[in-house]
């Protein structure tokens, strides 16, 4: 794992009910992954829906920049018990890409460069929960923290936020992703501070 900027400063005057159990608030944005940094750029950087699907449908990057868009400002969760809170991310809601796609699929594995997956149930990625997004702060969305784009789930660990995604399978069954594979929860609400198997 390779970690770096991380300082962990605690912040006594942040109310403790927007601070998940086990968690601290830092003000730093530590940069965590299981390998390399993969470096794509925008240009060729393609976003797919896949699986159970009658056609998988695909957007670039400047297909995807030109929806509509939302900005969100919002606190996220690591499982290493770090929490940044007041991230603002502007990116395209997954309701935006699922509208016209017709599934009987209720789970969906988020897959990326760099061969890394996440599992979450369908109804995790709709309703205004999920983006994909590509800034951060009001910048481009830099490779360190997953750009040119990431998926973006803040209500779960951060983990199921898939840095540097490249597209959704809709699946019928819940097939574990990479971290799940080895012993992550398989849902990952820090509420519940579930972060491993079994909690």
């Amino acid at each position: 794992m390779v970690t770096r900027g991380f300082h962990g400063r605690r912040r006594a005057e942040v109310d403790p009910a927007r601070v998940p159990p086990g968690q601290y608030v830092t003000r730093d944005f530590p940069v965590l992954s299981a390998g390399p940094t993969p470096r794509r750029l925008a240009a060729d950087w393609t976003f797919t829906i896949r699986g159970a699907v009658d056609e998988p449908v695909v957007w670039s990057f400047y297909e995807l920049r030109a929806l509509p868009a939302t900005t969100i400002t919002t606190d996220i969760h690591c499982v290493t018990k770090w929490s940044k809170l007041d991230t603002q991310w502007r990116g395209v809601s997954l309701d935006t890409l699922l509208a016209d796609i017709d599934t009987s699929a209720d789970y969906a594995l988020a897959f990326s460069d760099g061969g890394y997956t996440t599992n979450l149930p369908l109804a995790d990625l709709t309703g205004g929960q999920a983006m994909i997004a590509y800034e951060y702060e009001g910048e481009p969305l830099t490779p360190e923290h997953g750009g040119p784009a990431r998926l973006l789930v803040p209500h779960l660990y951060f983990w199921k936020s898939a840095k540097w995604v490249r597209g959704i399978e809709l699946r019928d069954d819940d097939q574990p992703g990479f971290w799940e594979n080895y012993g992550y929860h398989n849902y990952g609400d820090p509420w519940k501070e579930q972060r491993y198997s079994g909690d």
